[in-house]
């Protein structure tokens, strides 16, 4: 009877070892690790083939929050992914319909590059409204948020580090619940 109990008890911790140790290499993690986890980056695809000849700007825009922040990373679209961003051209001024923090819909308005203002501190900005940021009219070039309210002649395309740390707190959390992407005409 004894016997049958030590059987019944080393069966009882082999079934629950296995488990434990399937259990980790189904979750990617070690069974021993209790280590608290950074959260994910959360990474956000834009779509930028309805943006002209801002293609590039784009891009440029979105490497410069990539080099800025590291909760979350914006990359291109490509089928099979949700389409977070749009980016789109017209020749109104640059805009952002923003449907909930990382989803949204930009325009590269040509009205702004006809006056001289900088494309790449345009896409950058207007990215920052997606990334959960408002306009601020500082009027410093250094604010990449403060917009047309710097001169002309600003060239800063990066944020600063108040604009960094609210990016870096807008995406902290790594619970995520992505929205679908919904298109209305405006």
């Amino acid at each position: 009877m004894v016997m049958r109990r030590h059987l019944f008890r080393g069966a009882i911790a082999a079934v629950a070892a296995a488990t434990i140790t399937l259990s980790a290499q189904l979750l990617g993690a070690t069974a021993a690790s209790a280590a608290p986890s950074t959260a994910a980056v959360r990474i956000l695809y834009y779509d930028a083939s309805g943006a002209g000849e801002f293609v590039n700007v784009v891009h440029q825009g979105a490497a410069n929050w990539n080099a800025s922040v590291t909760n979350v990373r914006l990359e291109r679209w490509t089928s099979g992914h949700t389409r977070n961003i749009r980016v789109l051209v017209d020749n109104n001024w640059p805009r952002a319909q923003v449907t909930s923090l990382g989803n949204g819909t930009i325009w590269m308005g040509r009205q702004a590059v006809n006056q001289g203002y900088y494309p790449p501190r345009i896409s950058t900005h207007e990215l920052g409204h997606i990334l959960g940021l408002p306009d601020r009219r500082t009027g410093l070039c250094a604010d990449l948020m403060s917009g047309s309210s710097a001169a002309i002649s600003c060239t800063n395309a990066l944020p600063n580090s108040a604009e960094r740390a609210q990016v870096q707190r807008n995406f902290a959390s790594a619970v995520f619940v992505p929205a679908a992407w919904h298109y209305e005409p405006v």
